[in-house]
């Protein structure tokens, strides 16, 4: 499945290269929104395989480059790259009567992402733009980085905390049960969406469902021993409203 989407990735790069004459261009930046959503299924058997049930949502900032291209009728495609941060916590969970000591988990992810969005637009008004677009994303995840947080309060009253920090996407603990949690970098995304646009300015936002399990290790020994895939199930989401401008723009 990775080739058949990184053959499509070229094709329509290719497609955008041989339209460089024609009509309906756009070449831009885009800024906005993004929440990526790491979807994992639970290691309790209460619950079916691929039941999806711990969700980390973070949310953060999207910044890319654009080329937009018509075709026919209102039919064209959008070929960009963006770089997405975003950040979130979990609650603090007490582990004892008193509000101390406590822990939190810190997410921090980033990541570069190469897109290509075949669309439709149809004009409401001159120079005035609806679309749907939908297609495939490549993804790179650079950080995802989770941090341990845990504050005590010692004899003298004052609040004391320490940080263990590990980046998921380079913890290599093959002979231990840990490192079933580590991600792999690579994720591809089917999106689909909706658009707006106003002469040079444009808004665009979408869902984009992930394809590939972003479990790295699909096979492990559990803490009993025994080797399953039960614990090596999920995806990675992501939510974006962006917000652009074409700096160049042929109608």
């Amino acid at each position: 499945m990775k080739k058949i989407f990184a053959t499509l990735m070229i094709a329509c790069l290719a497609a955008g290269a041989w339209a460089a004459d024609m009509p309906g261009q756009g070449f831009g930046f885009q800024i906005g929104w993004a929440q990526p959503i790491l979807r994992l299924n639970s290691s309790s058997a209460l619950y079916p395989k691929d039941s999806l049930v711990n969700v980390t949502k973070l949310n953060g900032l999207k910044v890319g480059l654009v080329y937009d291209v018509s075709y026919i009728k209102g039919f064209g495609s959008t070929v960009g790259i963006n770089y997405t941060f975003a950040a979130g916590h979990s609650n603090w969970v007490t582990t004892g009567i008193t509000n101390y000591p406590r822990t939190r988990t810190q997410t921090f992810y980033q990541e570069l992402e190469l897109f290509v969005d075949w669309q439709y637009k149809f004009e409401v008004a001159k120079e005035t733009y609806l679309m749907l677009y939908t297609g495939p994303t490549l993804q790179c995840g650079l950080i995802y980085d989770e941090r341990a947080v845990t504050e005590m309060q010692n004899f003298s009253g004052d609040i004391v905390r320490t940080i263990s920090s590990t980046n998921r996407y380079t913890r290599n603990d093959a002979d231990n049960v840990l490192s079933n949690n580590d991600l792999t970098r690579l994720n591809i995304t089917w999106g689909v969406g909706a658009g707006f646009q106003f002469k040079k300015y444009f808004i665009r936002g979408g869902y984009d469902f992930g394809l590939i399990n972003p479990y790295a290790n699909k096979q492990f020994v559990t803490l009993t021993g025994s080797t399953s895939d039960r614990y090596t199930r999920g995806r990675l989401d992501q939510w974006s409203i962006k917000i652009g401008m074409y700096i160049w723009y042929e109608d």
